[in-house]
């Protein structure tokens, strides 16, 4: 059964008994995790135990110890690690294809065959980790997934000619009314029709701030609603909700994803076919011609091992493996060689706006006191926070943060009261003090006796009174990160083109941020499926684009785009598991860096491969021209195969992510 069919079966349920007030913070925006654990996977039990074997054979092999007592151990390791991928292999057989999976077990079988029993191990041990490793990424992908069950709750309070009533959230019809109550999730798509409040969308917009919900407003299913109640028409099927459709977007974007592959995947099949034929050509010529079976045999084991492609196989994994763990130690999660490689492939970035190129939370901007107020900044802003002081809405603390960072004294507040969607009225010193909206709306210019125009810095507009009076004004924004126009400008170094910025804010604000970074391509308010739209849009037009986001709105356009990368330190658990990585220490400037770092990784892949190539045909010819010997044939292999090795560590260098001097990352 689909994830959207069963999407109402489970999640938070609405409270209908007397409901706190909401706190409006990011706990409330996301899911909660529900993680499959690594050993909850057979793949992963499978690989711990043939490397378990391995490590525990390795120092009686090389100690010279008894054959029996390290031979039980090699031989659990290849059983372990080995039956899987050649179960795979023989059902690719079956469908008349042929890959390194199968290439590779034959390979590790051949080598154990002519006494070459480490290498073979060796070569079990890495196909076994890099499959638990993938089956470990599917399955919290999946888990992220189901994790949206979470923000739409099981049931609804439906309004009914006989009073109300309590049904399942899978049975509302279009047309239903219902009443959502403070602090609940509204269980479907609709429209109010009547009511007040504020209603947390930021899961399904990216909006930083609770928007005003009055009669005619739409809300989505999923969002929390405020401290007002509201009555709801619902407009949409619950299996067509947008959070419904975030589900769909996301499964079918993981499945229809361009099935990119690392650089020698993309050849394994005619790879593995070639030496197959190879090595039993080897073998067959000689006997037609009379050569001695040992003697044939050998010879086709020594061609087998030359020709096996564990150097290739180590020509591609340690640069991408060496960036990765690079690009953790500075702070940037990248969750497979696959994903590395993609990174370094983009020609252009989209990036979200809330919570990644801003900081995703209102900060007090301007304080501007009215013309013969008698109040300065710091007594405006502590007459504001000491009437916000009791409120939970964001606006309210961040005004509070603003005054406590200034160590203002907030006088205490009395008959505190607090008008959904207007603002909060309380005594203050004996003055009736109110903080709310102006009357044009929220983002309303200021009063002119107040100040400057709100249109010059773009900003929230909050009016303060006092006994009925405009004493000033204070301006409220969500500030761009302070890396975020250097990374703008990074990224359009190395694409060639400036970012683009998708955001399901409105224009305005929108437009704000653009200017303050330098981006020109600028598409807002956009739903979830809009910005896949835009993603698909651009790689139908040959682009390869990596998309930057933080929130469940933007899960589908991560999983769409050729690389997603996701904010770490607010994002959504389901932004999180789809990008391919995450930046743990939410510092904007390490994309472009982990960008770098990954088209250095594949230059050293190509040259790696290079080498591996090299060696491979001269053993091969070798092999096949003259007399190789085996322990010779095996020193070449093994030299190859840890001279690309030693390579693909360069990156393990403090260099390869900055300069010496501290300055910007640079390509090796």
């Amino acid at each position: 059964m689909s994830l959207h069919v069963f999407l109402y079966g489970a999640g938070v349920s609405s409270t209908l008994d007397s409901p706190p007030v909401p706190t409006l913070d990011a706990s409330a925006r996301t899911a909660p995790r529900r993680r499959t654990r690594f050993l909850a996977l057979p793949e992963a039990r499978w690989a711990l135990l043939a490397t378990a074997a391995f490590l525990s054979a390795l120092p009686l092999h090389f100690a010279d110890a008894p054959g029996w007592t390290y031979g039980p151990l090699y031989a659990i390791a290849y059983l372990a690690g080995g039956w899987e991928p050649a179960l795979e292999g023989l059902r690719a057989l079956r469908g008349k294809t042929l890959d390194v999976d199968l290439l590779m077990i034959v390979a590790a079988l051949g080598a154990a065959a002519i006494g070459q029993v480490l290498d073979g191990a060796l070569l079990i041990v890495i196909f076994a980790t890099s499959g638990a490793l993938e089956a470990l990424a599917t399955a919290r992908t999946a888990d992220s997934v189901r994790g949206l069950l979470d923000l739409a709750p099981v049931t609804a309070t439906r309004v009914t000619a006989d009073g109300e009533e309590s049904v399942p959230v899978n049975r509302l019809s279009v047309g239903d009314e219902l009443l959502i109550r403070p602090g609940e999730r509204i269980g479907a798509d609709g429209r109010v029709l009547d009511g007040t409040s504020e209603a947390d969308q930021a899961t399904i917009t990216g909006e930083p701030l609770p928007v005003l919900k009055t009669p005619g407003d739409e809300v989505f299913a999923g969002t929390l609603n405020g401290t007002g109640a509201l009555r709801v028409r619902v407009e949409r099927d619950p299996a067509d909700s947008v959070i419904a459709r975030i589900v769909i977007l996301v499964e079918e974007a993981s499945r229809t994803k361009a099935p990119t592959q690392l650089f020698i995947e993309k050849i394994e099949q005619r790879y593995a076919v070639g030496v197959v034929a190879a090595t039993l050509t080897v073998f067959a010529v000689p006997l037609a011609f009379g050569a001695d079976l040992t003697g044939a045999l050998l010879r086709a084991m020594t061609f087998m091992i030359v020709a096996s492609p564990c150097a290739v196989v180590l020509a591609t994994m340690p640069p991408l493996l060496s960036a990765i763990a690079t690009a953790g130690r500075h702070g940037v999660l990248v969750k497979s060689a696959l994903a590395m490689e993609r990174l370094g492939e983009i020609d252009t970035a989209a990036l979200d706006k809330t919570g990644t190129l801003t900081e995703g939370a209102p900060e007090v901007t301007a304080v501007r006191p009215a013309t013969g107020s008698g109040l300065d900044e710091d007594a405006l802003l502590a007459l504001a926070a000491a009437a916000e002081h009791p409120s939970e809405h964001p606006l309210a603390r961040a005004i509070v943060v603003a005054a406590r960072a200034r160590d203002l004294r907030l006088a205490p507040a009395r008959d505190f009261t607090a008008k959904p969607g207007h603002g909060v009225t309380a005594t203050v010193d004996g003055r009736f003090v109110t903080v709310g909206r102006p009357d044009s709306g929220l983002d309303a210019e200021a009063d002119t006796d107040a100040g400057r125009d709100t249109d010059v810095e773009g900003g929230t507009v909050v009016r303060v009174e006092r006994d009925g009076a405009l004493v000033g004004t204070l301006v409220l924004a969500d500030r761009p990160r302070a890396d975020a126009a250097e990374t703008a400008a990074g990224l359009t170094a190395l694409t060639g083109t400036s970012p683009v910025l998708l955001t399901g804010d409105n224009p305005r604000a929108a437009a704000q941020v653009a200017t303050a970074t330098g981006i020109t391509d600028v598409r807002a308010s956009l739903l979830p499926e809009d910005k896949v739209t835009a993603v698909r849009e651009l790689q139908r037009a040959g682009r390869k684009v990596l998309f930057v986001g933080d929130g469940v709105n933007d899960a589908p356009a991560l999983a769409a785009a050729h690389a997603g990368v996701a904010m770490g330190r607010a994002g959504s658990d389901l932004a999180l598991e789809t990008a391919d990585a995450v930046v743990v220490r939410d510092e904007l400037a390490a994309i472009p860096a982990v960008v770098r770092l990954s088209r250095a990784a594949r230059r050293l892949v190509v040259q790696n491969l290079l080498v591996a190539g090299m060696f491979i045909t001269v053993l091969v010819l070798w092999d096949l021209l003259g007399h190789l010997p085996l322990p010779l044939g095996v020193a070449g292999h093994e030299g190859s195969t840890v001279l690309v090795g030693l390579n693909g560590l360069r990156l393990l260098r403090e260099s390869a992510w900055r300069r010496p001097d501290g300055g910007r990352p640079r390509a090796l």
